[in-house]
């Protein structure tokens, strides 16, 4: 009995013993892993640029070695100097020596030079109960002293060019000015020369003072106020005629044809905050240009240079410390389009004046030889910057200078009417030959259609056939062929040449529409009516247009539209959307409809060139009390077996042509004449 008392009690002691021991290591690991989540917390913070609360899990120690406003500044410039983002640290050991866990660590982070990786240590003490950082510059990167520095060095890299066909630049990287003044030039009447600066530059007086009155300034420091274009010639006069004003070339992205192709190729500017978070990890920086409209934005990422860049440590006197990073610099690639600036300069100049567009394409390869959309702006302007009054003045404009004209979409009126032409030809729907058998200018089918009529402008003598409806653009005849159609094969069709699908091109465009809300149905027979003649709820986007119309220069067969000069050309995008037969038989009637002396084209009939074509008014009244909302003139045509083989396919466009003495049509054909 007595031998199994003491057994017990042997038993009991090696019990406690085991649990003391337990709860020993059990309050060591617990200490540790505070130590360990005390340095992940710490790094979690230089992630957030939370640099303050960082301070406080300093050490006393080390808060005696550093004021918080040098500890703040020092690691911001140095951490948002690199940008430096997705700091991360792996723990390899943790040891305890006396009160302190000497933790070793693996850390990465991203930079502007890339991913930086080195091994470090910490130190971390227990202070009035809590984990502190026994902080010093080493936590930053090992090699780094409290007097050393960090120093960020950029090679820049070339933005690629924009060229067109020929090799004529559009976009460059090459010179703009920088308007500065020297403070001690500025003479006796300061206040007055910098009044007559702020008007000329479009800058506030507060603004340049401002920039006057930073700490760095001295009476010969020369303080950059407004970049402007280097080719403003008049403006750079007049600045320089008052004291205090010099004038210096810094590099920028320049458009020598600022205006003529300021929608296509758009413009860059310096990124934003936004933009770098968007484009985390692809090696921007905040001195990185970025395209933000047109082709510049489409071609980002094969025209942006990426910028070498060298990240070291500098000792107390200057001198390369050690390396921490380096990045060498990767030139961006030139993107050569088969835009024509010479045509591209001729149609602006026609249509400078004018709210349209203009679309030129091959219709055999579907080269894109010229877009111009009219009112424009220079995208020049928006790389030196624009003042609030001149952005406000661009940007409510009613005349809609930033509005791309071609890539949006519009009532075609009766340019559409080869499109319902050929549809009904290749259904079988009707036949060139039948004769609808109406009279006079105004027809509906029967009294179910109420008071509503279709109309149209002049009668003629013959028979209502397919060659004299195009020939007198004879919205009755179209009218009547969408309803020998029905609605069902009309938008079947329509959608077998591309309406509501998205045209494949680097710059979006908008949808082609038979019908509102994205319906796939042509509701209703006045509706279809309507439609057939390009009324209706018709709207189509110019460059599909294009394509559309290359069929009857291709046996039917859809070519695709391209604007980079070394993509595959002539590629079909739809094929066979219409009989043989249907486009010899459409494409011979809009010959005659310039051939031909009652054809309403015929002022575009040029000696030794066969064209087709046809002209169009789009009204836009949504009753027939409006009398504000306008007409659209369209005149669409294309070169037929032109002798150089180079032949050349127009879709073009103007707006508000109601008061136009010529019609909004042969207002085009005037201006288009001239381009042969």
């Amino acid at each position: 009995m007595k031998n199994k008392k003491i057994l017990i009690i042997i038993a009991i002691i090696i019990i406690t013993i085991l649990l003391v021991v337990q709860g020993v290591f059990y309050f060591i690991k617990k200490e540790e892993d505070a130590a360990k989540q005390t340095l992940t917390d710490f790094v979690e913070l230089i992630n957030k640029k939370e640099y303050e609360p960082m301070y406080e899990k300093l050490t006393e120690e080390a808060k005696s070695l550093t004021d918080k406003e040098t500890f703040v500044k020092r690691n911001q410039n140095i951490y948002e100097g690199i940008d430096a983002t997705d700091i991360k640290v792996e723990i390899k050991e943790c040891k305890k020596e006396e009160k302190n866990y000497n933790i070793t660590y693996q850390e990465k982070m991203y930079t502007s030079a890339g991913e930086i990786e080195f091994t470090n240590t910490a130190i971390v003490k227990k202070q009035n109960k809590e984990n502190k950082i026994d902080w010093s510059s080493k936590m930053i990167f090992p090699e780094l002293k409290e007097n050393d520095k960090v120093r960020i060095e950029t090679i820049k890299a070339k933005r690629g060019e924009i060229l067109d066909r020929n090799g004529n630049t559009l976009a460059e990287d090459g010179k703009i000015a920088s308007v500065g003044i020297v403070p001690g030039k500025l003479g006796e009447n300061k206040n007055e020369n910098i009044q007559k600066i702020s008007e000329l530059v479009g800058v506030s007086v507060e603004y340049i003072n401002e920039q006057l009155g930073k700490s760095y300034v001295k009476e010969d420091t020369f303080v950059p106020i407004k970049k402007i274009s280097d080719n403003n010639t008049e403006l750079k006069e007049k600045l320089l005629q008052i004291s205090g004003i010099l004038i210096n070339k810094v590099d920028g992205r320049v458009y020598p044809l600022g205006k003529e192709t300021a929608h296509l190729i758009g413009y860059v500017q310096s990124v934003s905050k936004e933009d770098l978070e968007k484009n985390e990890g692809k090696g921007y920086n905040t001195n990185s240009v970025i395209g933000k409209s047109g082709l510049e934005l489409a071609y980002e990422q094969t025209l942006r240079g990426i910028d070498g860049t060298e990240i070291y440590i500098e000792d107390e006197n200057k001198n390369r410390k050690v390396d921490l990073i380096k990045q060498d610099k990767k030139d961006g690639e030139d993107v050569k389009l088969t835009i024509d600036s010479n045509l591209q300069t001729k149609i602006y100049e026609q249509m400078k004046d004018d709210k349209g567009f203009f679309v030129v394409m091959n219709p055999k390869t579907g080269e894109l030889l010229s877009l111009v959309s009219t009112p424009t702006f220079d995208s020049n302007d928006f790389v030196v910057g624009l003042t609030n009054s001149q952005w406000e003045k661009l940007n409510n404009d009613e005349n809609k200078p930033l509005y791309s004209r071609f890539t949006q979409k519009y009532c075609p009126g009766s340019t559409f009417k080869p499109i319902t032409g050929a549809i009904g030809l290749s259904t079988n729907k009707i036949n060139a030959s039948e004769d609808f058998g109406y009279s006079g200018t105004s027809w509906q089918k029967d009294s179910s259609w109420g008071n509503y009529k279709i109309t149209t402008l002049t009668a003629y003598n013959g028979a209502k056939n397919l060659l004299n409806g195009m020939l007198h653009s004879d919205n009755i005849y179209f009218a009547q062929t969408a309803l020998k159609i029905g609605e069902t094969t009309f938008a079947e069709n329509l959608n077998k040449i591309g309406f509501n699908e998205q045209v494949e091109f680097p710059i979006s465009l908008a949808k082609s529409q038979y019908a509102n809300n994205n319906e796939t149905k042509i509701k209703g027979e006045t509706k279809l009516a309507d439609t057939g003649y390009g009324q209706g709820s018709v709207l189509v986007n110019p460059i599909h247009m294009a394509s559309v119309y290359s069929a009857f220069s291709n046996n039917g067969n859809m070519i695709k539209p391209i604007i980079k000069y070394d993509d595959e050309k002539g590629i079909t995008w739809k094929e066979s959307v219409f009989t043989e037969e249907a486009v010899d038989t459409i494409k011979d009637t809009l010959i005659q409809t310039i051939e031909n002396k009652e054809g309403n084209a015929n002022d575009m009939k040029i000696s030794g060139l066969t064209i087709a074509g046809k002209t169009g008014t789009a009204e836009l009244k949504t009753s027939s009390e409006d009398t504000e909302s306008g007409t659209l003139g369209w005149f669409d045509c294309f070169t037929v077996n032109k002798s150089d083989g180079n032949d050349w396919l127009i879709i073009s466009m103007v707006e508000n042509t109601q008061n136009n003495a010529d019609g909004g049509s042969h207002y085009l054909i005037k201006k288009i004449r001239t381009l042969f």
